[in-house]
């Protein structure tokens, strides 16, 4: 640039095409000399996630230690249920019950329609590449997330719905209020309330007594197993804390409740005389949690 015809006067080029640029890796400045603005991403910023990623799980480790899980009571696969998955499945749990999800329709389902949307949802940063951060200013974006909110709550509830209406046609009690009206019964008797934090075992009073082989001859097994700890049926030890021996006398006459259907016939049958069925009546009524 010059400001006068002077030959002499010094020439200096603003913008000088002649410039190559240069294609050399620059350094990222160290941004912790100026408070407030950004860093590297890596490796600084990634590391410090990292390292508070590191803090939180170890944090989740002392407490599982700490205060691990309890465990209920112990599962019986011999009764009939209807299987449910846990609350964050439930909206997966109903939707293979759709007609274009399942039967004919269950490879669409699983993996057509799962891969597109998982898919999509790995494609959304290089599909969705605008620098605006409101979210009505991207409908589209925007408009996916609240479709697949509202189809993940739709769903959830349908099958917690669904599956309370199935439990009622078929009479059967909800898992959640059978566990919790057994730890409230077994409160009430001074019993552990889940099988995670029981500390004794319950043992078998007297079972070098005769009325043992008769437990064994009239197939009291088969429901109940050889150690009475239940098999299909419930576990007899500690049933006297529950009947005495004339409700078990009735039980094993009449049957219970509709649970379980009267076994004195089916005793008499296999070779049990009404005395032996008296003296197991009187055994499994002294079968208590503690023996006095």
């Amino acid at each position: 640039m010059a400001h006068g015809k002077d030959s002499k006067e010094k020439v200096v080029y603003v913008g000088d095409s002649r410039v190559k640029r240069g294609g050399g890796f620059i350094t990222p400045p160290d941004y912790t000399a100026f408070p407030g603005k950004s860093e590297a991403f890596i490796p600084n910023f990634l590391l410090k996630e990292w390292m508070v990623g590191v803090v939180v799980l170890v944090g989740f480790l002392v407490l599982t230690i700490a205060e691990p899980a309890p465990l209920w009571f112990p599962a019986n696969p011999s009764a009939s249920i209807i299987p449910m998955p846990d609350w964050y499945f439930l909206f997966l749990y109903q939707y293979l019950k759709l007609p274009y999800a399942s039967g004919s329709y269950i490879v669409l389902g699983t993996i057509g329609v799962s891969g597109v949307a998982f898919g999509s949802l790995l494609l959304a940063p290089f599909l969705d590449t605008g620098k605006e951060r409101r979210f009505y200013r991207r409908p589209i974006a925007s408009s996916l997330m609240l479709l697949s909110l509202v189809a993940v709550v739709y769903l959830t509830n349908s099958a917690w719905h669904h599956y309370k209406v199935e439990m009622a046609e078929s009479g059967q009690v909800q898992e959640n209020i059978q566990r919790e009206e057994k730890a409230a019964e077994n409160r009430a008797k001074g019993l552990p309330t889940t099988s995670g934090n029981q500390q004794k075992e319950i043992a078998i009073v007297d079972k070098d007594n005769p009325a043992m082989e008769s437990f064994k001859k009239a197939g009291c097994i088969s429901c109940h197993a050889a150690d009475m700890k239940g098999a299909s049926g419930p576990s007899l030890r500690g049933v006297g804390d529950k009947h005495d021996k004339d409700a078990i006398m009735k039980i094993i006459k009449e049957g219970y409740e509709g649970k379980m259907p009267a076994m004195y016939d089916s005793a008499i049958a296999a070779g049990l005389t009404d005395k032996d069925i008296d003296n197991l009546a009187d055994w499994l009524s002294k079968q208590k949690a503690e023996a006095k």
